[in-house]
């Protein structure tokens, strides 16, 4: 099967340090294996959208040398899709409404001494999943998720599993303000395009295993991953986001920002006079260590 990679930034801001390791990875498995690397905007989180984000983001990426193959896909032109796969789910019984809000939800966690996730995510303890309580009305829409665990190999860290039914719960597919939830769409988009391999940060590794099962749900070839490491802020020990105020990627010096990129994905400096040379050069370095 022909190598399909893709970055799928939400337009809230600007891509920044933190965003540009993950960028320059994808992009560098991508063109190592001779593959496609294609662009998404993940607006599905309207509230979130940044008006003029994404055109900055596209901007960032052509003056760092980072081209992307094919037309650019948005998520918000996406629902009939979504719906579609939604539909497909129902129609075998493993969509269900759920009229919990997220304190009853975090209340009932802590009442069970449900630990939470990596990230502070509380296992949703399945109170709707047998039928909504008397006088409650759906808010939201769950997928039953299957007990027992997902494995599987990282590219980056190694093997992983997770019980997904146990420390997530069953996920939302349609969230409480109307809008599909991230995980369904970017599984359905990945299916979709084709996407043979997923290069991203570490802070989405806790969702791999949720992914897997609905792809394999829906039917869809299972996908490849590699999580890179974070950039954390010196200061507050959190990772760099635009949610923290992270500065926007300097593109005035573009090589200067791709080395750095490449520093944080831990290899030594490269002795590159221009963008193009750094590229071909970090090309065959990556092949190397990512065969």
């Amino acid at each position: 099967m022909t190598y399909t990679g893709r970055f799928a930034p939400s337009p809230s801001g600007p891509l920044h340090a933190g965003s540009l390791v993950a960028a320059l990875a994808s992009w560098l498995d991508a063109r190592a294996h001779g593959g496609r690397w294609l662009l998404r905007i993940e607006d599905v989180d309207t509230p979130r959208t940044m008006p003029g984000a994404a055109d900055i983001i596209m901007a960032q990426l052509r003056a760092l040398g980072l081209y992307w193959d094919g037309e650019v896909i948005w998520q918000s032109q996406r629902g009939q899709a979504y719906q579609a796969a939604f539909d497909a789910l129902a129609a075998r019984g493993l969509v269900y409404g759920c009229g919990c809000t997220r304190r009853e939800i975090a209340d009932s966690a802590l009442r069970g001494q449900a630990a939470p996730g990596a990230d502070g995510e509380r296992p949703y303890p399945g109170t709707c999943r047998h039928g909504l309580p008397p006088g409650r009305q759906a808010r939201a829409w769950r997928l039953v998720i299957p007990d027992g665990l997902e494995r599987f190999e990282d590219r980056w860290l190694g093997p992983q599993e997770q019980d997904v039914a146990q420390a997530v719960g069953d996920i939302a597919l349609k969230r409480a303000d109307g809008l599909w939830a991230y995980q369904l769409a970017v599984v359905v988009d990945d299916g979709f395009q084709g996407v043979t391999d997923v290069v991203r940060g570490a802070d989405l590794l806790s969702s791999t295993a949720r992914q897997r099962v609905l792809g394999r749900l829906l039917d869809l070839p299972p996908v490849r991953y590699l999580h890179v490491p974070l950039i954390l802020d010196p200061a507050s020990g959190l990772k760099l986001s635009k949610q923290n105020g992270a500065p926007a990627i300097d593109t005035h010096a573009p090589l200067a920002s791709l080395q750095a990129a490449w520093h944080a994905l831990g290899f030594a400096p490269l002795a590159a006079d221009g963008v193009e040379a750094f590229l071909g050069e970090a090309t065959a370095r990556w092949a190397a260590r990512f065969p």
